[in-house]
């Protein structure tokens, strides 16, 4: 039997490392930039077209190379940065795994044109697939210009799974600020489709955010800056009013690379955490200068996990830091000391002992323990008590008392709902509970609504027509460039649900009216967009779904009922009768159970006496 295993050709072995390395556009772009940087530019111009797809073109005036390194910058695991294993534990440049040329030149056409600033001539090397086309002499200013173009032509598979043009313009510009944020001295353009998007000069931190991300950054800003013998933190941490609903925003680097690190952002957020409302989500630029010797950047291939030798020491010396800045700058509440914040103690002192003892009673005949009625045990004023006294009571046992009953048939349960008187009513502002022939239902509002929304957003999605709320005065929101392309690729879907808006300059769009359905307070307009957008990034990237359902379950999770919301009789009959005539009552959009029922046996079962020897 003849040998089966063979080596690949440099072709086909290019290709594959490619998939790793060069994703989408945005993975040229990245690696591009981090190219220039390395070559110490102080100017560096990007120029994509069609997202792209059909042309990315990185020009810079950095230190440029001789036609020989023009050349083998070209194969594969060549590199300038490292030359031994001990190296990559020195590393302080962008690139260094030699893996970024190669991969590119075997997915695409590539025209590099290079000259160093004491050479009188430069050098052109053409690339079509891997395959070198044509090397020669060339004149051309002092830096580095490289041209990417038709990504993937060769490999129409790939191509055919990039995404719309908004979406990969979405990652390219991601990937330009994270960069652009890294490196303020340096002058950064940005043109596409032949108009320019960008232009930043070299400046400081604070002016390049506003330059990123507009006017409304110009707020000022908390300075975090720390430094001891492990790590120098410095950066800009935002106010709680430029925090936002979306994520995106939150830019951590370590040694000027910008990363990923999940453990350490959980630190900043808690450092916010009295000064942000739920599922709000603070503005940072976060620098961390470490010893590369104590940080391997070598995870992944592109290079954004990181790993560090000590995480617990740095989430607490990171947290300590936000906490001083945010401190030093009167956003956290202060502390006042001459303050007696033991007042239950107190309380209880200046109780007399047949209080104190009829409290306890209370707290144990609200949990279960005691069969003495609280009316009995209470014989004072309620407006004497500390109000949610009795959560300090409160045992954890008792929190699922009542038993999950898995619930019927709709049409069922709709009809012993009708068939009954209408007894409806509230608790604590957030269930819904109703009687029915079998029993009790139990109804979440918020997860109800959900559902009665998401699947009239559904219906007006396919029927492409609804009413709009038309605003007396139109409002105008400003967004970031990568939030501005998503709300650009939704434009049609959004106009079908009835959002009425216009295009007004860079980034920026004017609300004319939003879904008449849709209940919203005066000036909250980019809130819902906000929320729209967080929304609409976390069902396609977590749910995978197509483009309508996620806007159907984006918006009805943002428009939905919150808990605490006082009902009136009338709205929780319209609520459950609006529920129980969807197909799929049972469920909101992301699978949690919208109804329990408690049967008559159930409820009986409660109050059944337990047989106990020697009572």
């Amino acid at each position: 039997m003849p040998d089966i295993i063979k080596l690949l050709p440099d072709s086909i072995a290019n290709k594959i490392a490619a998939g790793e390395v060069v994703q989408r556009p945005a993975s040229v772009v990245k690696e591009l930039l981090e190219n220039s940087l390395d070559a110490g530019s102080s100017q560096i111009t990007l120029i994509v077209k069609e997202a792209g797809k059909t042309l990315i073109q990185v020009v810079d005036n950095g230190s440029g190379m001789t036609g020989t390194d023009a050349r083998m910058c070209f194969e594969r695991h060549a590199t300038s940065k490292i030359e031994a294993a001990e190296d990559l534990f020195r590393l302080k440049t962008m690139g260094f795994r030699g893996e970024a040329m190669a991969s590119i030149a075997a997915v695409a056409q590539v025209e590099l044109k290079t000259r160093r600033h004491e050479d009188e001539l430069g050098t052109l090397v053409l690339i079509d697939g891997a395959e070198f086309k044509e090397t020669h002499p060339i004149s051309t200013p002092a830096g580095t210009s490289i041209t990417v173009k038709n990504l993937f032509y060769n490999i129409p598979a790939r191509r055919n799974f990039l995404k719309s043009n908004p979406i990969e313009l979405r990652h390219i510009l991601e990937e330009f600020q994270r960069i652009a944020l890294s490196r303020p001295e340096i002058t950064f353009r940005l043109f596409q489709n032949d108009l320019e998007t960008y232009h930043l000069p070299a400046t400081n931190l604070s002016q390049r955010i506003v330059g990123l991300f507009g006017d409304a950054y110009r707020a000022e800003m908390a300075v975090c800056k720390e430094e001891n013998d492990y790590v120098r933190i410095n950066g800009l941490l935002g106010t709680p009013e430029t925090a936002k609903k979306t994520r995106g925003e939150q830019y951590l680097y370590a040694n000027q690379r910008f990363i990923k690190h999940g453990y350490l952002h959980h630190a900043i957020v808690q450092a916010y955490q009295h000064l942000l409302g739920p599922e709000m989500h603070p503005f940072y630029v976060l620098f961390l200068e470490i010893d590369p010797s104590r940080i391997d950047v070598n995870v992944h291939p592109t290079k954004t996990e990181v790993k560090f030798d000590d995480e617990r020491g740095l989430y607490a010396l990171v947290q300590s830091a936000i906490k001083r800045a945010l401190n030093e700058n009167q956003m956290l509440p202060a502390i006042d000391f001459e303050r007696d914040v033991n007042f239950f103690d107190r309380m209880q002192g200046n109780m007399p002992e047949e209080r104190r003892v009829l409290s306890r009673a209370w707290a144990n005949a609200e949990t279960g323990s005691s069969s003495v009625d609280k009316a009995m045990v209470w014989p004072f004023k309620k407006e004497h008590i500390p109000a949610g006294w009795e959560k300090a009571y409160t045992s954890s046992e008792t929190e699922n008392a009542i038993p999950q009953a898995s619930i019927g048939d709709k049409q069922e349960l709709f009809q012993q709902r009708e068939s009954q008187e209408r007894n409806t009513f509230q608790v604590h502002d957030r269930y819904i509970i109703t009687q029915i022939r079998s029993g009790v239902v139990i109804i979440d509002q918020h997860l109800a609504h959900q559902r009665v929304l998401y699947e009239k957003f559904l219906g007006l999605l396919e029927k492409r027509f609804t009413a709009s709320q038309q605003f007396l005065f139109p409002q105008t929101i400003e967004l970031n460039a990568a939030d501005f392309e998503l709300i650009m690729e939704m434009e049609q879907e959004l106009r079908h649900l009835g959002f009425v808006f216009s295009h007004f300059g860079k980034n920026t769009i004017v609300v004319n009216g939003i879904p008449s359905d849709l209940s919203l307070r005066p000036g909250h307009e980019k809130d819902i967009f906000e929320g729209l957008i967080e929304q609409y990034k976390t069902q396609q990237q977590q749910l995978k779904v197509n483009k309508k359902d996620a806007l159907a379950r984006s918006l009805a999770k943002k428009a939905a009922l919150k808990p605490g919301s006082r009902l009136s009789v009338a709205e929780m009959n319209s609520l459950i009768d609006q529920l129980f005539a969807c197909q799929s009552p049972q469920f909101a959009p992301g699978g949690q159970p919208t109804v329990r029922t408690i049967s008559l046996d159930q409820l009986s079962a409660f109050f059944e006496k337990k047989s106990t020897d020697g009572i």
